[in-house]
Parts: C-alpha cells; structure tokens; sequence
C-alpha cells in the first residue's frame, strides 16, 4: 500500500495539470472539420487529416477571442504545420513544400524557413519533432548553407520554450563550424556579410536587381549572424566555456558596429542593402520590409526605432492585404504577373510578415519608442490573418496559405502563374499541382503566443508575460495549455469575470495555480 500512495503523490501533478485546462478542447474541433472538408488531400506525410484532430488535441496550445477570424487562422496555421512533419529514418523533419521540389534537399527540406519552422513548432507539447529536425540539420545530411538560416539562434529558441538546452549544448561544436563556415564564405573586408538575394528566399528584390551580380550586403544576413553569434555565447557559456563565450560575444558586437554604421541611411531613417561591387559602399535607393530585420534579433538602439513609422505608412509598406516587400513609393515596385513566379518587389510574402510582426513585438516589449503600440501589431496581425484565404471560381472563400501574394487583391500570384502554365499542368518541373498550397514558410502561431497573448521565453527558470492586446480591446481573451519548462500555462482575460470563471480582470495560471492576477492587462513576471 506504501508504494501505491508513492506511486499516486508521483502521478498527482500530471493529473492536476490535465485537468486545469481552462478550455474545453472540443469546441474548436468545428474548425478541423472544416478545413478537413474543404481540403484537396494532394500530399500526405505522417500525419493525414484523419489525424489532424488528434494530434492538435495533443499537442498545441488553445486560444480563444472574440476576433473569430484570427481565431479560426490560429487553427488553421497549427492545421497546416501538422502536414509537414515527415517521418525519415534520418528522424522527424519538417518541409516546406508538400510535393517534392527539384531545389531541395534531402528528404525535401530547405534551410530558408527552418528559422521559422522552429519559432513556430518550439510551442508543440511533443518535442521531438523539432530536436530530431535540430539534429537533422547538421549530423543527418542536412544542408544548413544552401539558403540564409539563423540555425544556432533558432535551436536556441526551441530550448528557451523547453527550458532545456541538451539539443543546443549537444550541436554546439556543429553551430560553430556553421558559423565558422559562413564567416569564410560570406564576410569579407568590409566587415559585412554579403548574400544573393534568392539565396535569402528573396528573388528579383529591388536591391537585389540592381546590383552586379543580384549580390548585397544585407540586413537579413547581418542579423542572422548576429543572433547566432548571441545564441552561440549564450550555449558556451551554460558550458562554461568563457574563450569561445567571449569570442562570439565579439563578434556579435562587431556585427552590430557594422550594420548601424554603414546600412542604415540616416537620411531615409532605414536599413538598407548595399549592393556589393561597387567602388564605394553606396547604399541602394530602396526601402524593403527586410530592413526591419535586425529587431527581430534585438540589435539596434532605441534611436533607430524611427524606421517604424513605414510600416503603417501607405506610401511605405502599408496595404490591404498585406505588408508589401519594398515600399509603394519607390519606382520600381511592381505586382508583376510576368516573369519569375516568385518576385520580391513589390507583393507581400508571408516569410517577411512573420519576421517583421516578431520584429515588432520586440520592439514594443524591449525598447523606449513612440512610433508604434500595441494596437498597431493587432491592426497588422489582423491584416495577415485575413489574407489566409483563397476565393474559388464560384465566389466562396476557403482558408488558405500560399506563396506571395497581391497585396491589393489579397490573390496568390505565384498560384495564379503556375496554373496557367502548361495548359494547366502546373509546369513540371516546378513543383507539381498546388505546389504552395499549405505553403510552411513562415509563423503565423508563434505571432499570438509569445507577441499578442505575450509569452516571452526567457533564459532561465522564469516566465514572463506581456500581452500586446490593447486595454478595451476585448472582453475576453484565453491561451490555455501552453507547455512551457514542461510546465502547463494558461493564460487568460474576463471583463466580467463570468466568460471563465476564475474572477474578473487578468490571471496567469501554472499547472492549474493562480501565479498572478491584475484587475487589467498587465506584464506578469513569476518565477517557476
């Protein structure tokens, strides 16, 4: 009897917590119905829409709004991401296309969204998906190099969530050759990383056009070293080891140096790319939306936070459906149907929407600024989650995510070409029917979770939460069954106190314990 009692006191919090879930699960599987029903199943991987249900039920955190529409987009990005887990004897990773594409790796994997492959996926309850995906990259065959990717400081994020660095700490050596390897092939005297633009995701850009050779150096690749180099002191020095902790803090500090002084131009308050060749570093003419790039990583001060006011700006990257890629004022924005399916000059690309809103909550929780509240991340927020939609040729409207998009018609372009290709063949060769539909190329999740309800990871056994949902907004508001330091977090606002259940005002729970309580939204800190 004495090792039952042990067995239950063991049992006994596992319990709790699966039973102080503020929201009944059930209710929301109305949305994986539909996105069952409606759906063309052209590609199936480990897990099919007959699964789907399942294993959201298992693995992600519910979100609740009286906003029905980012609500139903919340569900139908976790609905999606579901699809592109594939099951290899190399261990789980994660794709980006559904069909297999010529460019691609092994097991179909591109290194250009991995970044937000882990932002997005680091929320799932079952984590082995992303640390087999981790291991992948870089003991697996993975080609980390073979497009712009942020692999130390994404890894690093993924842990934050789990509050365990073992994957981190295990890859550590292979994120210093990594990033040992891009400094040989991609820094030169300078003192800047240059890149392709399509080499960053980012084909026929503006910047990237102009310049001999389509070479620049630019703020993405900056900032990706950039956070890396942090990511990669911070993972040495959990090992104490003080000389490569000290030298990457260095680098990091260098990086910083050069990107404010020679990308910005203080005359049009922006980072920009500097096309690479030229006799001097003269800056491209051209503001584009990856110039807001290195908040994403934190790195400039405060006064640089002035780029901002582009962003609502409709001159600037401001439109209907969407951020455009390069602002509407410049000469040589286009929404071209002509050419490359795949152009960056113009139309909204929801790989930049997602770093730009990350970018942006860190600004709002990290910085001394006055461009921009909080009330503009939701406007921006909202903006995305109502592109996530297809028209049919009968007018009714269908959840959706694609490749780039018309950001004033809201139709996914590189669809629209790549259908009318070939007599409708969908042109072999480039993808097969529907290659971006489901389209995993950027977060959409992750934007709610640590920037509008405001779960911010941290490094170390805390948990802080900021929600960037303004005051009055909402009568109502709930994440439940966040998993977070293997921890189970809900996260919930009730005007009046009856929605829920749990008294008026903003609460904080862990493992089902009230930890924080504030009559309105507020920024709780608490240590686990």
């Amino acid at each position: 009897m004495k090792y039952i009692v042990i067995l239950l006191i063991c049992i006994a919090p596992c319990l709790v917590s699966a039973q102080k879930g503020v929201l009944d699960t059930k209710k929301f599987k109305h949305y994986v119905d539909e996105f069952n029903q409606k759906d063309h199943e052209l590609y199936r991987q480990k897990f099919p829409n007959s699964e789907a249900w399942a294993f959201m039920e298992a693995n992600i955190p519910f979100f609740e709004c009286p906003d029905k529409q980012l609500e139903k987009t919340y569900y139908f990005r976790w609905w999606t991401y579901r699809k592109h887990i594939r099951e290899t004897p190399d261990g789980y990773v994660i794709t980006e296309f559904l069909p297999n594409v010529p460019w691609a790796g092994k097991h179909n994997t591109i290194s250009c969204p991995a970044g937000h492959h882990f932002y997005e996926g680091r929320w799932l309850h079952n984590a082995s998906y992303l640390s087999d995906y981790a291991q992948f990259w870089f003991k697996k065959g993975g080609n980390p190099r073979s497009y712009s990717f942020w692999a130390a400081d994404a890894i690093t994020r993924f842990c934050e969530v789990q509050g365990d660095f073992s994957v981190g700490l295990n890859l550590l050596p292979d994120l210093i050759s990594n990033y040992n390897a891009w400094e040989s092939e991609k820094l030169d005297s300078t003192g800047l990383y240059w890149q392709k633009d399509d080499r960053d995701g980012m084909e026929v850009s503006v910047s990237g056009a102009m310049s001999e050779g389509k070479l620049g150096y630019r703020a993405t690749i900056n900032s990706y070293q950039y956070g890396d180099a942090k990511a990669i002191a911070y993972l040495a020095g959990l090992k104490n080891d003080r000389i490569t902790e000290n030298a990457f803090k260095q680098k990091a500090a260098a990086i910083r140096k050069n990107v404010t002084e020679k990308l910005w131009d203080e005359k049009a308050q922006f980072f920009k790319v500097i096309p690479r060749g030229k006799p001097e570093l003269t800056q491209s003419d051209a503001r584009e939306l990856h110039g807001f790039t290195p908040w994403y990583f934190n790195m400039p001060d405060n006064k640089y936070a002035v780029a901002w006011q582009q962003l609502r700006d409709t001159s600037g990257f401001s439109a209907p459906f969407g951020l455009t890629s390069v602002e509407r004022r410049h000469p040589d924005f286009r929404i071209s149907y002509e050419g490359h399916e795949c152009q960056w000059n113009g139309p909204s690309w929801p790989f930049a929407t997602s770093i730009t809103l990350a970018a942006l909550a860190n600004l709002l929780n990290n910085y001394q600024q006055k461009y921009l509240t909080g009330s503009d991340y939701l406007k921006a927020l909202r903006t995305y989650s109502r592109a996530h939609r297809l028209e049919k040729a009968d007018g009714t409207k269908i959840p959706w995510i694609d490749e780039n998009l018309n950001p004033f018609t809201g139709d996914w372009i590189s669809r629209t070409r790549l259908k009318s290709w070939d007599n409708g063949s969908w042109s072999a060769g480039k993808g097969g029917e529907e290659r971006g539909k489901d389209y995993n190329h950027s977060t959409f999740c992750d934007l709610i979770i640590s920037g509008l309800i405001g779960i911010r990871p941290q490094q170390g056994n805390i948990l802080v939460v900021n929600p960037l949902v303004p005051q009055n907004e909402w009568d109502y508001f709930c994440l439940d069954r966040v998993k977070y330091h293997n921890r189970i977090l809900t996260v919930l606002y009730d005007r009046s106190g009856k929605k829920y259940g749990r008294g008026k005002g903003f609460r904080v729970f862990v493992d089902g314990v009230e930890k924080f309580a504030s009559d309105n939204i507020a920024k709780a800190e608490i240590r686990l």
